[in-house]
């Protein structure tokens, strides 16, 4: 099961990081235009827009785990084993509520959205404005992606307790090293 997970890791840290050299291609292009040619080409703004849209949903879906998030967990670290676990099934149930509920009528926006196109990023191989909808699928994707990786974690909590590794703090002992019979504290 690892090779799999290992080819779909790379291949997302492949596209986004593809998304990402597109942006900072156009966004020189951009600055050529404007300050050597002194003609600025205005799709180079609007497709700069949607990549990045697309590489902050895309890597939030994907990429970003649990321990990259900020978290406030002073009060969750200080609880005993058993609360922490009902607080992460709670958090990992209420995330998966609130996105399954709202992922209906936010792909019915979306959808809506096929009616607006953009103002100048034409697709290369027809010539035709892209949809709305098209660039804002990507939320969609990343709220079917939280869905499922948070159901997963309320499964893993579940059976296996709180996940502790993810409030570890790189570098960081969790307790004191041990004092042995006669040394003295520095």
């Amino acid at each position: 099961m690892t090779g799999p997970i290992k080819w779909f890791t790379r291949g997302v840290e492949f596209i986004a990081a593809a998304m990402l050299a597109a942006m900072f291609i156009t966004f020189l292009l951009q600055i050529f235009s404007r300050y050597v040619l002194l003609t600025p080409f205005g799709w180079t703004l609007e497709l700069c827009l949607t990549l990045w849209v697309w590489i902050v949903f895309f890597g939030c879906a994907f990429m970003v785990r649990e321990r990259d998030h900020v978290t406030f967990d002073i009060f969750y670290l200080a609880a005993p084993r058993r609360i922490r676990q009902m607080l992460a099934l709670i958090s990992a149930a209420a995330i998966v509520i609130g996105m399954g509920w709202a992922l209906l009528p936010t792909w019915d926006y979306i959808d809506w959205m096929k009616i607006r196109k953009t103002t100048t990023i034409v697709n290369p191989f027809t010539g035709v404005k892209i949809p709305m909808r098209t660039i804002f699928s990507i939320y969609a994707i990343f709220m079917v992606a939280l869905i499922v990786r948070y159901a997963w974690r309320f499964i893993d909590v579940f059976r296996n307790g709180p996940p502790d590794e993810d409030h570890e703090i790189p570098g960081h002992e969790s307790e004191p090293p041990a004092l042995r019979h006669g040394e003295d504290v520095v």
